[in-house]
C-alpha cells in the first residue's frame, strides 16, 4: 500500500491530501492508474481482514476466537472497530482514486443552467452538494467491500503470499519507477 501510495505522491507532487484531490479535478486517477485502483483496494480487504483475506478468524470453520469469547457491548465494539476501517479505507479510496469531492465538471453545468448568483447561499448550497458527492463515493466503496465479501471465496495462506509477493510488489513497484520516470523527464 505504501508503494501505491508513493506512485500518487511522485504524480502529484504533494502529500496534501486537498492538492490530490486538486490534481484530480479533469480526470480521476481511477482512470490512468486502474491496476494500482485494484491493488489497493485488494490490499484494503487485506488489511481490514475481510473476507476473502480473514485468514485469522475464518469464521465459518472456528469456533473459537472473539466471536465465541465476548458478547454484548465487547463484541459489538469488535465489529464497530471492524465497520470503522472499512469506512476509513473507503474514504481513502474515494480521496487518492474517485477524486474526492469533486465531480468532474456537472456542478459548473448545472450552476450555468440554474444562474447560481455568487452568494452565500449559492457557496452554502455548494458545500453541500460536495459534501454529498462525497459521501456517495464513499458508500459505493463500502458497497463494493461488502460485495466482495459475498463474491469471493477464501485464499489459503500460500495464495495469499504468493499474490502478494510475485503480483503486488512488482506491480507497485514498476508504477514507482514508471512515474519517477515519467514524471522526471516530462518535467526537463
Amino acid at each position: 500500500m505504501g508503494l501505491i501510495l508513493i506512485s500518487l505522491i511522485i504524480c502529484v507532487g504533494s502529500l496534501n491530501l486537498s492538492r490530490i484531490v486538486e490534481f484530480q479535478e479533469e480526470i480521476w486517477f481511477i482512470l490512468p492508474f486502474f491496476p494500482l485502483f485494484i491493488l489497493f483496494f485488494i490490499s484494503g480487504l487485506a488489511e481490514t481482514n475481510r473476507p476473502p483475506f480473514d485468514l485469522p478468524e475464518a469464521e465459518g470453520e472456528l469456533v473459537a476466537g472473539y466471536n465465541v469469547e465476548y458478547s454484548a457491548i465487547p463484541f459489538a465494539l469488535f465489529f464497530i472497530g471492524e465497520y470503522a476501517n472499512i469506512v476509513l479505507f473507503s474514504t481513502l479510496i474515494t480521496i487518492l482514486f474517485l477524486g474526492g469531492w469533486t465531480d468532474l465538471g456537472f456542478i459548473s453545468l448545472l450552476s450555468n443552467f440554474f444562474f447560481f448568483a455568487d452568494t452565500i447561499l449559492a457557496n452554502d448550497m455548494l458545500n453541500i452538494y460536495y459534501s454529498f458527492v462525497f459521501v456517495v463515493k464513499i458508500c459505493f466503496v463500502v458497497f463494493l467491500f461488502i460485495w466482495a465479501r459475498a463474491a469471493f471465496p477464501r485464499y489459503r495462506y500460500d495464495q495469499l503470499m504468493q499474490l502478494g509477493w510475485k503480483v503486488f510488489l512488482p506491480t507497485s513497484l514498476v508504477y514507482v519507477f514508471l512515474m519517477a520516470f515519467l514524471v522526471y523527464y516530462l518535467a526537463l
